[in-house]
């Protein structure tokens, strides 16, 4: 994954914040953040029972797709 990372402005000062309080690195902070953000989105999600939807396909069309068919 890039490490190229644009935050906003706001919540960049706000990690920059956190940073100089707590001396932890903006890398740390950033899988941290991520990691929680993460977990609470999927239990989030769970509980709704939200689940990516399902899209059948013909064996013709992933062919096609792929290239392998006619």
């Amino acid at each position: 994954m890039p490490h190229l990372l644009r935050l906003p402005r706001d919540l960049e000062e706000r990690l920059e914040g956190l940073c100089r309080q707590t001396g932890l690195g903006k890398a740390e902070l950033i899988e941290r953040c991520l990691a929680e953000g993460l977990t609470g989105l999927e239990a989030q999600l769970l509980l709704e029972g939200a689940h990516p939807p399902r899209v059948e396909r013909t064996i013709d069309q992933l062919l096609r797709e792929s290239g392998l068919g006619a």
